[in-house]
């Protein structure tokens, strides 16, 4: 048996607000330029999103959302550099003419709670899913999160959120599960879904993990936004010896080369 692969998808934040890029790549020409970048440096994936879901994040329209993110997904669909696109959204009209405009990945930080319908958006196009958890929504989820047992709670989450995708037809091979780093979880609950990350190979689906450049470096390191790197790319080469397959990350180059040791090294 060969080194298991890994996946990269590179974040494209078209936000003005976004807690680490926020701004950078705020218009659809930047935004599009960023992500064919990010595609060079050996993205798998381009994560695009139009509404910063940090913690106490403001809501945007979805008209606005939509100005922001369909004409980067329509400039990146286009790519020969066999990166395919992904939507951040949460909402069902944004994924659907996300979809229409060429992504196939749907990462959704709301499990479709937040809006009911996107369930049936996503048993129509059956995308490529990234089943995350959250507690509560951006604007509150930090407020007072708490947990019994961390993973086992968050494990009984997909399992009842895989029963309705089921039962909406999206084939069981198209998702794969985040925990949500840094939604609705303090520094505690954070690490502990790290040290016992193999528990949710239990379900059977393949791991996404964002951890790029979060607040959890800074509780644990002391480390403001623009000094994360080093922390990011060492979690992101445990995680992969550990079975992680999908890595969302801001620094894709960087990503590549820890990736790229950690598989030869395993």
């Amino acid at each position: 048996m060969g080194p298991a692969p890994f996946f990269i998808a590179g974040v494209v934040n078209v936000t003005p607000d976004s807690f680490y890029d926020g701004g950078a790549h705020g218009d659809a020409e930047s935004g599009t330029a960023h992500g064919l970048e990010l595609a060079r440096q050996g993205a798998h994936i381009l994560d695009v999103g139009g509404e910063s879901t940090r913690p106490y994040a403001d809501s945007v329209s979805e008209e606005e959302e939509l100005r922001r993110v369909i004409p980067v997904i329509r400039g990146l669909a286009e790519n020969d550099l066999g990166a395919v696109v992904s939507v951040d959204t949460y909402k069902a009209r944004v994924a659907a003419e996300a979809m229409d405009a060429g992504a196939v990945i749907l990462n959704d930080v709301s499990a479709f709670r937040f809006e009911p319908e996107l369930l049936d958006v996503i048993g129509q196009y059956k995308p490529g899913y990234v089943l995350m958890h959250s507690l509560g929504r951006p604007e509150d989820m930090q407020d007072e999160p708490r947990y019994d047992d961390v993973v086992g709670e968050i494990m009984a989450f997909f399992e009842e959120r895989l029963d309705k995708l089921a039962g909406a037809g999206l084939p069981e091979d198209r998702i794969v599960l985040d925990p949500g780093i840094g939604f609705g979880k303090l520094l505690a609950h954070n690490l502990t879904i790290l040290r016992e990350i193999e528990r949710f190979k239990a379900l059977g689906l393949p791991l996404y993990m964002g951890l790029s450049n979060k607040s959890l470096w800074q509780g644990l390191l002391g480390l403001e936004v623009g000094e994360r790197q080093n922390a990011t790319q060492a979690a992101t080469a445990i995680l992969a010896t550990r079975g992680v397959a999908v890595h969302r990350v801001h620094e894709v180059e960087l990503a590549t080369q820890t990736l790229t040791i950690a598989r030869e090294m395993a």
